[in-house]
């Protein structure tokens, strides 16, 4: 059994450190270096980056001293993760901080396993580009307290971003979760001739989307009627397509080398199109989605919105 215990919390985070330093992490130390943080940044490639932000130290080591705040962004594998855990429990020891990590859909109960302090284990997961998201996931891990994600989405409310908390861990956190019960009903469709890739996408943009934004997800249900609800659960749900295993569509095309836009053909053809241009125009389109929905959805409704509850079946 994992014996929690207290770390400090009261300190808010004012330095932080990034490991890895890709795409994502271009965008995550954009907006704590905008946000004034303190910002180091832990590279293979410090050298060829020295220099192209003023306000971010570039490093090929650990610092000396640790920060408030530790976020790996290294590749999605397990032993990467762990390698560079270990790597930092032997530099800083004891010393308190926030050890982060970005995973997308990892175990955080196995990422804690070997950990000397599991207690600073978190999760902090943002959805790409990081820059222009505003909803960031943090996770407690499995023996951090309360106030660890607590600080965290306070300092993450300073960079401008929407944290959403979760305080027990469980893989794909909330978003992943609900994204991928989605797609794997939506793969089944596709293999099975139901439906196309345009048919999913056009019934999420011009349906789920809109509505989700207008009132969520479970929300809408109260407005519409739990009895509605009732019965579509007892009609649909035995009917939907009910493993645990993934759908092979999407491994078949990647083991094809068709892995989407950046190689032209994926589950569309993007031949003739410039990939750059197609994540440029993708990302200014949401960025213009979510300044509307701010300014004129979300304000709008806001003297409307229930009281939460809580709720047993």
């Amino acid at each position: 059994m994992t014996t929690t215990t207290t770390i400090e919390v009261e300190a808010p985070v004012r330095s932080v450190l990034i490991c890895g330093y890709g795409l994502m992490g271009r965008g995550v130390g954009n907006t704590f270096a905008g946000a004034g943080f303190d910002v180091k940044v832990r590279s293979s490639r410090a050298d060829a980056l020295k220099g192209t932000r003023p306000d971010i130290v570039f490093l090929r080591d650990l610092p000396e001293a640790p920060p408030d705040l530790i976020l790996e962004l290294v590749p999605e594998d397990l032993e990467t993760k762990r390698a560079l855990f270990r790597e930092i429990e032997a530099r800083y020891g004891d010393a308190d901080f926030l050890l982060a990590t970005g995973t997308s859909g990892l175990d955080l109960n196995a990422l804690a396993e070997g950990l000397k302090r599991p207690e600073r284990l978190i999760a902090i997961h943002y959805y790409m580009p990081a820059e222009s998201i505003p909803l960031v996931e943090v996770a407690a891990g499995p023996a951090a307290p309360r106030e660890a994600v607590e600080r965290a989405a306070e300092a993450l409310e300073r960079t401008g971003k929407l944290p959403l908390k979760m305080y027990k861990p469980v893989v794909g956190f909330i978003v992943n979760r609900l994204q991928h019960a989605i797609l794997h009903e939506a793969y089944w469709m596709i293999t099975q001739g139901i439906a196309t890739a345009e048919d999913v996408d056009f019934a999420a943009a011009r349906m789920l989307g809109p509505r989700m934004c207008a009132s969520g997800l479970i929300l809408q249900k109260d407005i519409s009627g739990l009895k509605v609800n009732r019965d579509a659960q007892r009609a649909i749900v035995p009917h939907l397509f009910h493993n645990n295993q993934p759908n092979p569509l999407p491994g078949a095309l990647f083991a094809r080398g068709e892995t989407g836009l950046a190689a032209g053909k994926g589950f569309y053809d993007w031949a003739g199109l410039d990939p750059a241009e197609v994540r440029k125009t993708a990302a200014r389109e949401l960025e213009k989605l979510l300044a509307f929905l701010n300014e004129q959805t979300f304000k709008n409704t806001a003297h409307l919105q229930p009281k939460p509850r809580e709720l047993k079946p």
